[in-house]
């Protein structure tokens, strides 16, 4: 199995306190990796460890099959990356911001520009100056610059931020396709879990600076929990009838109005009818499949990503 990227016991740790903290990831060549975790969690100062923007405190990196060093400068021309939000500058334009970013990166294919901005959905706009972009349009222009050099690693986070429905469903398919055909590694964070439930093949969870599961989306999705949802505004004469009166042991209190029942044996209209019957209002009741939003909850109990 051919490696992109390979921590071991990576920790960064600021004033004493540990951000990362004895961190194991792995992430295969040419897939799509999703780094999924709670606000504070780490994900972005693990990615800058790995662009050498910080410096671990303990532990190793290995990228592309080389160990990331202070001088690690020729390995970094192998990847490419949005961290936090995209810096331009303002008063050129965005084939002019593209053009300095190849000489920067000693990367003497500029006949390449055009067809990136054309990619990314910037067409006909490339000499429009950068200043008068929407969030949107800077986004895609960040996609751009870090792709343009066809590098063989991606590090990407929140590559979608500000991006409308239609530009999201544009960037993942362009996501699919550089893996596909140019054998790209992609290394994405986003708090939009449905895109990357689409988007990833292997999804790693970190909270409180530790990668607490590393799972392919394949072995999510064959597990495939179904479950009734009920909301009701009686929840706990509802948690009565469900053990008393219907038996039903297999169910999660999951907040102040709603429980989920892995009981397969009974059916959402007996469940209904008991409720019903006990004077319990229904808000909803339905059947449903676990998700990775709710793979995610389950494991470190927030909602924010």
């Amino acid at each position: 199995m051919d490696i992109a990227i390979k921590t071991t016991g990576l920790t960064k740790a600021f004033q004493g306190k540990e951000i990362v903290s004895g961190l194991n990831m792995t992430v295969k060549k040419g897939e799509i990796y999703g780094l999924l975790g709670p606000n504070g969690a780490g994900k972005t100062t693990l990615m800058k460890m790995l662009l050498n923007l910080v410096k671990p405190t303990a532990g190793e990196i290995h990228i592309l099959g080389e160990t990331l060093t202070h001088s690690s400068f020729e390995l970094l021309k192998r990847m490419g990356n949005i961290i936090e939000y995209p810096i331009f500058y303002e008063k050129l334009s965005a084939f002019d911001n593209l053009v300095l970013h190849c000489e920067y990166m000693g990367y003497y294919k500029q006949e390449e520009i055009h067809e990136t901005i054309e990619l990314v959905g910037l067409k006909n706009i490339d000499n429009k100056p950068v200043k008068e972009f929407s969030l949107g349009m800077k986004q895609r222009l960040g996609i751009a610059r870090a792709i343009l050099t066809r590098p063989e690693l991606l590090i990407l986070d929140e590559p979608i931020n500000g991006l409308d429905p239609s530009g999201i469903k544009e960037i993942r398919n362009l996501f699919q396709m550089l893996t596909k055909q140019y054998g790209i590694t992609l290394l994405i964070s986003s708090h939009i879990l449905g895109e990357i439930e689409q988007l990833a093949d292997t999804i790693g969870i970190i909270n409180k600076g530790q990668l607490i599961k590393e799972i392919s989306m394949d072995d999510i999705r064959e597990q495939n929990t179904e479950y009734i949802e009920l909301v009701t505004p009686h929840q706990r004469k509802a948690c009565y009838v469900l053990e008393e009166l219907l038996a039903i042991s297999n169910y999660k209190v999951v907040d102040d109005s709603t429980i989920r029942i892995y009981d397969a044996n009974v059916t959402q209209t007996a469940i209904s009818k008991e409720l019903i019957l006990n004077d319990i209002e229904i808000e909803s009741i339905n059947r449903k499949v676990k998700n990775l939003e709710e793979y995610f909850l389950d494991l470190v109990g927030t909602s924010t990503v």
